[in-house]
């Protein structure tokens, strides 16, 4: 028998099935505070005065920022926001209660959070189909996706389901081809889009394909990213020390991980 809450096991059940979840930050003022430290972060890389409306400003940074430029602006941002000490912590809080739901409540969490800025029609921000399993990530990490403004249509990211996954996994030797857009093409009627408004939180299953396309939209797209998973389970490439950080251990743990028998003479 499992015991857990309802609503924690409504929030595992959905995950299982569909991949994902999306729900409403779990700490709204952690979020208010991430986007307007992003929006002042922006403003400071441009020289400019911090917006009087944030999520406007992110919307239509594109207007401000050349496609050619928009790496180096991007580093700036993100190095700023991972610079600030409450960063991280805020982060975590947005996700708190459904990281706990899915991963477990001894959590290692990504040591530097990542950036994604996508203009509109703009072809050097795109991000192929992949899932990050493919590249020696465990697969007992979880996704913590956050936009800054609303997310939907091609401004928006796609995954490929569970279901629609474990058959392409089984069929990858036919179905792959030799490059990822052969492997979109082979996928493209069976990924879903996922809409998430500004305020909601996106945690998902990084081992199913996943990826963005062509923002066709009139809006750019801010997004992050960041890796948790449970302390004690197998990691991947990434290591614990070299990417991943304990943050939040319990009493028993810390006790037995530095417990030596008594030594006889």
């Amino acid at each position: 028998m499992i015991f857990t809450s309802d609503e924690d096991l409504a929030i595992a059940n959905e995950y299982s099935n569909l991949g994902y979840i999306i729900r409403p930050n779990a700490d709204k003022e952690a979020f208010k505070w991430i986007q307007k430290s992003a929006a002042s972060v922006a403003a400071g890389a441009l020289n400019i005065e911090p917006p009087t409306d944030n999520e406007k400003f992110l919307n239509e940074i594109h207007n401000l920022v050349e496609p050619s430029k928009l790496n180096d602006f991007r580093l700036k941002v993100i190095q700023g926001l991972n610079a600030l000490p409450e960063f991280r912590l805020m982060y975590f809080r947005l996700a708190k209660p459904y990281l706990e739901a899915i991963v477990g409540n001894e959590l290692a969490m990504q040591q530097r959070i990542n950036l994604s800025i996508q203009m509109p029609n703009d072809t050097s921000s795109l991000l192929p189909v992949h899932a990050d399993t493919w590249s020696g990530d465990s697969p007992f990490e979880v996704v913590v996706w956050l936009p800054l403004v609303d997310c939907f249509g091609t401004k928006a990211m796609y995954l490929l389901p569970p279901t629609q996954s474990a058959k392409f996994s089984n069929e990858f030797s036919k179905r792959g081809g030799s490059s990822s857009e052969s492997i979109f093409d082979s996928i493209k009627t069976e990924v879903e889009w996922l809409e998430v408004k500004s305020g909601q939180v996106l945690v998902f299953d990084q081992s199913l394909p996943h990826g963005n396309r062509l923002n066709e939209e009139t809006e750019t797209r801010w997004s992050m990213n960041c890796r948790f998973k449970g302390v004690f389970t197998p990691y991947g490439d990434k290591k614990p020390g070299e990417f991943f950080e304990p943050i939040t251990l319990r009493p028993a743990s810390r006790r037995g991980m530095s417990y030596e028998l008594p030594k006889i003479s």
